[in-house]
């Protein structure tokens, strides 16, 4: 009877408790195959019947049992395959092959894993980093299998890259932003890299594609226009006020180096990096100081001024209230004839790139979707490159990706 009630407690069907013990802490119990259960090669899939060649005895870890770790003796049958003339093991349904550990393990490790990093997660339960890891990769490449095959559509989608490593090395990041996941990611951010997604999800598909969210990146453009034939190119507002804070920061930069040269002190202490701020932060949200000391700083220096004008004369056109793509228009033009005659060189060069791109700028007055969230998921990758001080691993990134941020993430099924 106490067999019996550890092997309904255990749920592993068709197995025979020989023996259990508790040594060193740990619960060691015994398992072998019943003699008329079947067995299944693990090589072609089929049940072979007959003796076995031979029998081997593995140690599986399992879940605790009342703070004491489990380690299953299970007898495990060789046998001979036709398929290719060589001895194979017998598949076992609820472990996977040449694994140490069992389903519902690995599940518990992968799901440790997704909110603390592999060390804290090793150290929790008694497992070297590399056990770890090795357990977390196959548990999430089998959900990938299940979850991320086909590659999931959406309607409204969003498009951008992360950085995983230094020197230029990126990830692209597809989301739904309607279900506010990442449903895919490759290595790369070069246009045939997005074809790959717009391939897999098929024409049809692609042809229900309402929108595209992007930063303007014209490799993402090109490829978004070949496949997504009825979607929206939407240069979103967040990356949009994101150039032009780029852009104030550059003339920034560029004053307080002649400042600096000129040894105007005074100028310096206005401009230097811990004041720089205050030239991005939204102007209704200044405070009277803060208000006070900006306008000081533009009667100190006339380009700083002209950028803060500029600056605000563009986020204007998102306080328009309306949708009349003529006035719309006509405001950005008149912005971009103003940021020529500025004489700032920075805004000129801005005002080229959004000239080429202002079909795109004018579509989110048609669709209102944004990227922002792109942004939100890209700080909690970056956190979660961080927290493991990298990755050398990059599909084992991308799966921890989908992990936090997408279709394998835990609480989803929960």
């Amino acid at each position: 009877m106490q067999n019996y009630t550890i092997k309904q407690a255990l749920d592993i069907p068709e197995y025979t408790v020989t023996f259990t013990r508790i040594k060193d802490q740990k619960i060691h119990i015994g398992l072998v195959p019943y003699k008329q259960s079947k067995a299944t090669c693990s090589h072609c899939g089929k049940v072979h019947h007959g003796k076995p060649h031979s029998k081997d005895t593995v140690e599986v870890k399992d879940l605790e049992i009342s703070g004491k770790k489990v380690v299953i003796h299970l007898t495990k049958r060789n046998y001979f395959c036709p398929e290719d003339g060589r001895i194979h093991v017998e598949s076992v349904s609820w472990m996977k092959p040449y694994a140490r550990a069992t389903n519902r393990y690995a599940e518990h490790i992968s799901r440790l894993t997704a909110i603390t990093t592999n060390t804290e997660a090793g150290w929790f339960v008694g497992l070297d980093d590399e056990v770890v890891y090795r357990i977390d990769k196959a548990h999430l490449e089998e959900q990938a299998a299940l979850k991320l095959t086909p590659i999931p559509s959406g309607i409204h989608l969003s498009v951008d890259e992360v950085s995983y490593k230094k020197y230029h090395n990126y990830l692209t990041n597809v989301i739904d932003t309607d279900r506010k996941l990442v449903i895919w990611n490759a290595k790369g951010r070069k246009a045939e890299i997005l074809d790959q997604y717009y391939q897999g999800i098929g024409s049809e598909n692609c042809e229900k594609i309402s929108s595209v969210a992007m930063d303007g990146a014209r490799t993402y453009i090109s490829s978004t226009a070949k496949y997504a034939v009825n979607a929206l190119i939407v240069y979103d507002k967040f990356h949009l006020v994101q150039k032009l804070n780029h852009t104030v920061d550059e003339v920034r930069k560029q004053e307080l180096r002649k400042a600096r040269s000129e040894k105007d002190q005074d100028l310096v202490e206005l401009i230097n990096c811990k004041k720089r701020f205050l030239l991005l932060k939204n102007k209704s949200r200044l405070t009277q100081c803060q208000t006070g000391y900006l306008d000081k700083l533009c009667q100190l220096n006339e380009p700083i001024y002209k950028a803060m004008l500029l600056k605000e004369s563009f986020l204007q056109l998102y306080a328009l209230g309306t949708d009349d793509e003529t006035l719309v228009t006509k405001h950005l033009v008149d912005w971009m004839a103003q940021a020529y005659e500025s004489g700032i060189q920075a805004f000129a060069d801005l005002a080229d790139k959004l000239f080429n791109k202002i079909d795109y700028i004018l579509n989110w007055f048609k669709q209102k979707v944004s990227s922002a969230i792109s942004e939100g998921f890209n700080n909690k990758i970056k956190r979660l490159k961080r927290m493991a001080y990298g990755y050398r691993d990059v599909d084992y990134f991308r799966l921890k990706i989908h992990q936090h941020c997408g279709l394998l993430n835990p609480r989803l099924s929960t």
